[in-house]
Formats: C-alpha cells, structure tokens, sequence
C-alpha cells in the first residue's frame, strides 16, 4: 500500500470544497482542479506532512495556473495598433492626471444642480460603500424598479450639463 492510499478516502470533502471555492473565480471548472491535485499528489509518491494544507496550497496553485495563460491573451481592436494603453503609463502621465482631476472637479460641481434625487442618487452611487439596487431604493425612498431608469437619466442629465460647459468630444460615446 503507498503512503498516498489513505489521502482520497479521507481528504475529498476538502479538496471539493477548495475546487469549488476556486473553480468560478478561475479559468478551470472544480472538477478539473481536484484532478490536477490528484495528480500532483501521486507525482510526489509520498504523502505530505500537514495534507490539509498541502491539499489547499495545490488547489491555489492549479487555480493560478489554469488562469495564468488567458490572463495574457485577449484580441486588439486594431493590431496595427499595439496592444492597448495602460493607465499610469502613458507619456504625459502628470498630464492625465491633471486633467482627470479638473474633469473630476467639474463632476462634482455640476452634480448639485442637478433635477430632483439626482444628487442624492449619486451621492449614494458614489459613496464607495458600493450599494444594491435594493439599499438605494431603501435610502432615497423610491421603488427598487425605479433606481435604474433615474440613475440613467441622472446621468444624461450630469452629461448634458457637462457638455454645455466643455463641449462634446468627437467620435466617442453613444450620443442621442
């Protein structure tokens, strides 16, 4: 009998338990990562000395690797182009930052006169606290139906304002 005999018996609950927890967020089904431990485990041809760790530390392991080849990969709109920008890394990087500072500065100036609970919408959306539909609804005291349809025409409107004071961009954004 090899030391490894006794590792499936009494360590599949946990390997399942692991797989499933990493399976949705990676690139391989759970089914696919117990496999890959499995094999992992036979390959070592000796049974680990803490296999409950052992068996987690190869589910993250398989999970990284099985992400590991798309997380590179993905078409280019346009190859002759390159591959796309990077935030941070482009050649005027103070530039952009400044300028995405003064855009944020006129966000924020223009969202008090906007109609209604629109400033209280956003106030809500933007608060960091990352609410459901359904706290929203609960918060500004309007049906959970609702959020959407004003939190779009909160946004067309914080759009419209801002356009008239900068001017629309060319060529960019679904303009109605």
């Amino acid at each position: 009998m090899t030391p490894t005999a006794g590792l499936p018996a009494r360590y599949r609950t946990l390997l399942a338990a692991e797989a499933a927890a990493y399976a949705p967020a990676g690139a391989a089904d759970a089914e696919d990562l117990e496999q890959d431990v499995w094999l992992r485990l036979l390959e070592t041809r000796r049974a680990p000395a803490e296999p409950a760790g052992w068996l987690a530390a190869q589910v993250r392991a398989a999970a990284l690797a099985a992400e590991a080849p798309g997380a590179c990969e993905g078409p280019y709109a346009d190859r002759a182009a390159g591959p796309p920008p990077r935030a941070g890394h482009g050649r005027h990087g103070v530039e952009d930052r400044a300028e995405a500072a003064v855009a944020l500065r006129a966000v924020l100036a223009a969202v008090p006169g906007l109609p209604g609970d629109c400033p209280r919408l956003l106030a809500v959306l933007t608060s960091g606290s990352d609410p459901t539909y359904r706290e929203i609804s609960r918060e500004l005291g309007i049906s959970q139906g609702s959020v959407g349809p004003l939190r779009s025409r909160c946004l067309a409107c914080l759009r419209s304002i801002l356009n008239s004071r900068v001017g629309s961009p060319v060529g960019r954004g679904n303009a109605r």
